[in-house]
């Protein structure tokens, strides 16, 4: 098979996120251009998917915050998970740029949406009781690679 006959999951998904986003510029009041769409039109953009979201997010006033494996239901909100809107950013991000706007002005690339996310991310850590801290690489061993010659 070749890449020019069929295209990734990847990029069927950006298609239809780039096909999604420009809907929902296309629906804003009054009606919003490609160019003139910045970064609080994404993070508009963002809360809107929020009535989509299958992730619960409980509040800082709920009995269950900070705990993984809440013991009843509650009516805290449904929301997008932070790692969805994080993949979402990206694609739409790379879907900008192959749609001809320029890298300085990508609206998905703007410090707000990227402290939106980050904000995001924290909360749901601490509203579900897990932590994302980033994992340290480690260094590939001296040890396995003589182990593994010695066998």
């Amino acid at each position: 098979m070749t890449g020019t006959t069929t295209t990734s999951r990847y990029e069927n998904q950006k298609r239809r996120d780039w096909n999604t986003f420009c809907q929902y510029l296309r629906n804003y009041r009054p009606p919003l251009s490609l160019s003139h769409c910045s970064g609080a039109h994404v993070l508009e953009f963002l809360h809107y998917l929020d009535q989509f979201g299958k992730t619960k997010v409980h509040t800082q006033a709920c009995p269950y915050f900070g705990l993984p494996n809440p013991p009843a239901h509650c009516p805290c909100p449904l929301r997008q998970a932070w790692g969805s809107l994080d993949a979402l950013i990206g694609r739409l991000r790379a879907a900008y740029e192959e749609n001809g706007g320029a890298t300085e002005s990508n609206p998905f690339g703007a410090r707000a949406v990227r402290i939106y996310l980050r904000d995001v991310r924290d909360f749901q850590a601490k509203s579900r009781g897990v932590s994302y801290k980033k994992k340290r690489k480690r260094p590939k061993s001296k040890i396995s690679s003589t182990a593994t010659s010695s066998t």
